[in-house]
């Protein structure tokens, strides 16, 4: 088949095209890092070649806002899109920014589709949920706390008004870790932040009251088994986290676990406490077929040999 991945060069999305390439056409779209960053001093763009170096589809430089990017998916006729590209930074509080690139230009994607009669399936964000009580449920005390958070709201509640003309599934990523998610630099996952710390015989450093900050880790391979799954969904939107929280304490003790380390770690205050969520947990869809198959534990010890290989290669390069 053929398929177009947006935002194929950054975490997710380069994920997927390494998994699907050897049965499928694969086009990536992908604007590409450059030095240029938002006002908070952080990279407006995340994609690296690095992250493409197995590829073997064909990959096409350029912004969703361009008009230019979305004649190139047209034209190459994809049965399916997975749409990735967004600004997913939650601290760039630039709204026009945010929304014109993540909620315009959602909207000339469904319209795409449904000319190609292709299959949609997006990213959404567990950020839509703030401060909602654990276990986050889809529809229920949605209330975002950020641009970002917001627009993924909107891009969720556009799709619905289309259900009947397209497949249109949207996937409510937690937090996701594991492979391709280094370039992210400081918006990688704490998973790959803390074992670097750890590899230096750095001290952890974790915000204050970490072993009562909650978050739902999802590993990379079980996110890649449910955007596969979206294909043959019906159509709606669906947390895609491990349905069980854990702490960032948690995080740290494991890695030194792996590691036969026994570093102790040192507490700082947390400086986002005003738009910072605390306890994030999944509720999964049990009338929907995906199952993660990782828990923390299994997820970390399988992205350990990526940690250390990206400690030798990268940071100490």
């Amino acid at each position: 088949m053929k398929i177009a991945i947006t935002g194929g060069a950054g975490f997710i999305g380069s994920q997927l095209a390494l998994n699907l390439q050897e049965k499928h056409e694969i086009l990536i779209i992908d604007k590409m890092r450059s030095s240029a960053t938002f006002e908070n001093g952080n990279l407006q763009s995340f994609g690296h070649f690095k992250n493409l170096l197995e590829f073997d589809g064909e990959l096409f430089t350029g912004d969703i806002n361009d008009e230019k990017v979305l004649k190139k998916i047209e034209d190459f006729k994809p049965e399916i899109i997975f749409h990735q590209a967004a600004i997913s930074d939650t601290t760039v509080f630039d709204q026009t920014k945010v929304l014109q690139t993540n909620l315009n230009t959602f909207k000339d994607f469904i319209e795409l589709s449904i000319d190609l009669n292709a299959k949609l399936i997006y990213a959404s964000s567990a950020s839509v949920y703030g401060d909602a009580k654990s276990p986050q449920t889809v529809g229920k005390d949605e209330e975002p706390k950020n641009p970002y958070a917001f627009s993924k709201l909107m891009m969720d509640k556009l799709a619905k008004k289309y259900y009947d003309k397209a497949h249109l599934v949207g996937l409510r990523y937690f937090n996701v870790y594991g492979k391709g998610e280094f370039y992210k630099n400081k918006t990688a996952s704490m998973v790959l932040q803390f074992g670097h710390q750890i590899l230096a015989g750095k001290n952890p450093r974790l915000f204050e009251g970490s072993d009562q900050i909650y978050r739902d880790f999802i590993y990379i391979k079980d996110v890649i088994s449910a955007n596969l799954i979206a294909l043959d969904s019906k159509c709606g939107v669906y947390n895609v986290g491990s349905g069980k929280a854990r702490t960032f304490q948690d995080i740290v003790d494991i890695l030194q676990k792996e590691l036969k380390t026994d570093l102790p770690c040192e507490y700082i205050p947390n400086p986002y406490v005003k738009s910072y969520q605390f306890h994030t947990e999944a509720k999964l869809d049990q009338t929907w077929d995906y199952q993660p198959k990782f828990s923390l534990e299994e997820g970390i010890k399988d992205y350990l040999g990526e940690i250390k290989r990206l400690f030798e290669k990268e940071v100490n390069a």
